[in-house]
């Protein structure tokens, strides 16, 4: 509401609202430039608008969020060096008390590794600086040596595996190095005089391209002349019930076919002559009434011979 003047009568509760909310905000920022900027007193009147005070709000936010995570980060600071005092402290009469006869178990312990550690053979030294730095590197805050000891198996493992890889990928490179050469060598020979095109490539080139031009102009007339024949001849819209009628059709003329074939296959052998053939079957019908009557008369002497004599009553 800056650009109202301060005698202006304001009747809207809303607008009194924002107004008062307005110079509270201003009211703000004032104070915080006066406890951060020592000669500056307050924002000028021709600067005193919504984008200014928006961004001064901001920059006031910001500092403050600043200045409470500095004061958060002194605290522990403090608070941490308290801590280190005190253990300090802690030590120290530790130390006095062991002095004077109470004598503690971590002090107890730290001199046993003081004693210890001065007492190493060069080579303890050596293996113990080696198993703490590989702690290190490996990040493990309580290392054992077994432990230790897996975990070098696993990186030993994994070392050879990336070796293994390396010679694979050795032996790709050599492969694509051999190859490489081998296409040099096939474009140095396509550039001899063997492997020259036809003196005449350039004007085969050019009569494709002009037959390929004049069958591409060609074929939107092939269209339309299909499309007219297709109209003319009226090609019927084939559908699957279509084909499998057919197909039923079909299947019955094969079964007639394979009935006709056995009918026929029982004259087979006949010539080709009519009459000749009648009577071909003229005589194979005479033949096989004769050697019917002769079953028929061997059957009945069969049963005749067979059948016990009968005897006649006298009366």
């Amino acid at each position: 509401m800056s650009h109202l003047h301060p005698q202006t009568a304001i009747f809207s509760p809303s607008v009194a609202r924002a107004a008062a909310s307005t110079a509270k905000d201003w009211s703000y920022v004032d104070n915080w430039l006066k406890t951060r900027c020592a000669g500056v007193r307050t924002v000028p009147k021709f600067e005193r608008n919504p984008d200014t005070l928006r961004a001064l709000l901001a920059l006031a936010s910001h500092n403050e969020a600043v200045d409470e995570e500095r004061h958060q980060l002194a605290q522990l600071e403090k608070a941490a060096l308290d801590e280190v005092k005190a253990a300090d402290a802690a030590k120290d009469a530790a130390r006095q008390a062991q002095q004077q006869g109470t004598v503690k178990g971590e002090l107890v312990a730290d001199d046993i590794l003081d004693a210890i550690e001065e007492n190493l053979t060069r080579e303890g030294r050596t293996a113990l600086d080696a198993m703490a730095r590989m702690a290190v590197e490996l990040g493990m805050a309580f290392p054992t040596s077994e432990t230790l000891g897996a975990r070098y198996v696993e990186l030993q493992a994994k070392v050879f595996e990336l070796e293994q890889t390396l010679d694979r990928v050795a032996l790709l490179q050599k492969y694509l190095d051999r190859e490489s050469r081998t296409m040099d060598g096939f474009i140095q020979d396509a550039r001899g005089p063997e492997y020259r095109p036809a003196a005449d490539l350039a004007k085969q080139n050019l009569d494709l391209q002009r037959q390929i031009k004049t069958m591409s102009a060609k074929l939107p007339e092939i269209g339309q002349q299909l499309a007219a024949l297709e109209k003319s001849v009226a090609i019927p819209n084939l559908t699957v019930e279509h084909v499998k009628k057919d197909e039923d059709a079909y299947l019955d003329l094969l079964a007639t076919k394979k009935e006709l074939d056995a009918q026929a296959k029982a004259f087979a052998g006949l010539p080709p002559d009519v009459e000749a053939a009648r009577v071909e079957l003229e005589a194979l019908r005479a033949q096989l009434r004769d050697a019917t009557a002769r079953r028929d008369a061997i059957f009945e002497g069969l049963v005749e011979r067979e059948s016990p004599v009968k005897t006649r009553r006298r009366p």
